[in-house]
């Protein structure tokens, strides 16, 4: 008597665990041997697609013919789907279980494989499903494009969103409220350009919102959360972003201002958001020698370590860090604001805010005057494709570039400041926090002490062992300086007047943050 294998296969775990297909493939296979007198070996129930032979329960059994474990001779199944929906890979596979001895055949479309004219049928029966696989598969990609087009998010929702579905049954996406604060806050970080973006994420896992490397440069690229939807390119259908349905974190100019930064056109030097307690000067400082940037290590003594800030080059300079630190918090008291000039550097404050809003002003008009040129360059190139000058390809390129200007001009016009507003209660706050800034820098955090560095020094510190010099100050920490001298008349003042800020300094160069 011969023996036949029993090959059952669903594609969905559902099916497996919920549907009634499994069972009724194996009464009919159990009815055909009966009927057929053919002994039952082993019945494999498998739930994957048949795309692809890469399936579980099919690699034991295939293995299993390899080893000559199975006496079957037959391996049956209800229909050529229930095999493969792959014909290219159904052949290979047809002829590799025939030089095992195994026949494999369907009890509802039977086939003597011996004719040769019946191999025209099997192509049929492999053909068909695979058709219907690719047709099913374009019909889902047409809709989930269209519902792109739509503003439809339609995947899993990207970190800082959930997908829910409305009382209508209709899927969307919406803000989680903790994960949005925190991705507005690395958004807002990235664009202001003082830190290193994955210094940032470093910051975010810390606040609870965990993200991969991969997965946060991804985000922060993502115009899904100022509101918007990217739909790829598609044959000769061109990549467009789409207004979303769903809530924006951020604005569109500051995910435009993070695009700028991430591609070099805003770039900064940015710094690191934490360090070792003991060095918290570690990558603002540059060697007076060679003008490499200094590093920082511990050094261990009999008893303790002992840290010192050095250089990386052949040099070797090296300063005691304790000393530097030391040194370096009584020059943050030179900035101290001093009492008598309280009134007045309010008032310069205030004019220098007036400028500013007129700068803003100004700022706005370039904007719109861009918008304006771009306008017109489009209506241009639609009058040269209509007199035939222009092909449709050029102009499509015009188009998409154009669009695309305009679309990032508006979003920065959108997030140009008010003129009307006020800045009384901030500079009050502000006054405040500089009348004692070297308190607040002795007694803060490592991650506080580099903030202040940061927002003190655009660049980098030079440091001979008694002093310290840099190439520019913050413009509001410079006029602190003038007006702790006494001079009233900050406009005509030198800047070499200044100690802190001192032509000597060896030129800056593009340097790599180091590793804390």
């Amino acid at each position: 008597m011969k023996i036949a294998d029993l090959y059952i296969r669903v594609s969905t775990d559902e099916q497996a665990d919920k549907g009634y297909s499994q069972r009724n493939q194996e009464e009919a296979l159990r009815k055909y041997c009966q009927i057929n007198s053919l002994q039952v070996g082993k019945v494999i129930f498998e739930d994957y697609s048949a795309k692809t032979f890469n399936r579980p329960r099919w690699n034991e059994l295939l293995l299993d013919f390899k080893k000559i474990k199975t006496k079957a001779t037959l391996l049956i199944f209800t229909k050529w789907d229930r095999f493969s929906r792959n014909a290219g890979d159904a052949y290979q596979m047809i002829n590799l279980l025939r030089k095992f001895g195994v026949e494999p055949q369907a009890i509802e479309q039977p086939l003597d494989l011996s004719i040769p004219e019946n191999k025209m049928m099997l192509a049929i029966y492999l053909a068909a499903p695979e058709v219907e696989n690719d047709r099913r598969a374009l019909n889902v990609f047409y809709g989930m494009r269209r519902a792109k087009k739509e503003g439809r998010w339609m995947a899993t929702a990207p970190i800082g969103y959930v997908n829910r579905t409305d009382e209508f049954g209709r899927k969307y996406i919406s803000p989680k409220e903790n994960d949005c604060a925190i991705l507005k806050w690395a958004f807002q970080q990235i664009a202001n350009g003082i830190y290193a973006a994955d210094q940032i994420r470093k910051e975010v896992n810390l606040r609870g919102l965990k993200c991969s490397r991969s997965n946060f440069w991804n985000a922060i690229r993502n115009p899904v959360y100022c509101g918007k939807i990217l739909v790829k390119q598609f044959k000769e259908e061109e990549s467009i972003v789409v207004p979303g349905q769903h809530e924006a974190i951020i604005s569109d100019a500051l995910f435009y201002e993070v695009q700028d930064m991430l591609a070099g056109r805003k770039r900064k030097t940015a710094t690191q958001i934490s360090g070792d307690e003991n060095m918290p000067l570690r990558g603002f400082l540059i060697c007076p020698k060679c003008g490499r940037m200094l590093t920082g290590s511990a050094s261990k003594g009999q008893y303790n370590y002992y840290y010192y800030y050095h250089c990386v080059s052949t040099c070797g300079r090296r300063f005691r860090a304790d000393n530097t630190n030391n040194l370096f918090l009584l020059e943050l008291k030179k900035f101290a604001l001093n009492p008598g000039m309280r009134d007045l550097y309010v008032s310069l404050l205030k004019e220098s805010f007036q400028e500013k809003n007129k700068s803003g002003q100004s700022e706005q008009k370039n904007l719109l005057s861009q918008i304006d040129v771009l306008n017109e360059r489009l209506k241009h190139s639609r009058e040269l494709l209509a007199d035939n000058k222009i092909d449709s390809n050029d102009y499509a390129e015009l188009k998409k570039d154009c669009t695309a200007k305009i679309t990032t001009l508006e979003a920065k016009l959108a997030a140009c400041p008010k003129v009307e507003k006020s800045i009384d209660d901030l500079l009050q706050k502000a006054i405040g926090n500089l009348s004692s800034l070297d308190i607040l820098y002795a007694k803060g955090s490592v991650k506080q002490k580099r903030q202040i560095i940061s927002s003190i020094y655009p660049e980098k510190l030079s440091f001979d062992g008694f002093q310290y010099r840099t190439l520019r100050l913050n413009e509001a920490v410079r006029l602190i300086y003038t007006l702790g001298k006494g001079s009233t008349e900050t406009k005509n003042r030198k800047k070499d007047e200044i100690s802190p800020v001192s032509g000597e300094v060896v030129p800056t160069r593009i340097e790599l943050v180091s590793k804390v």
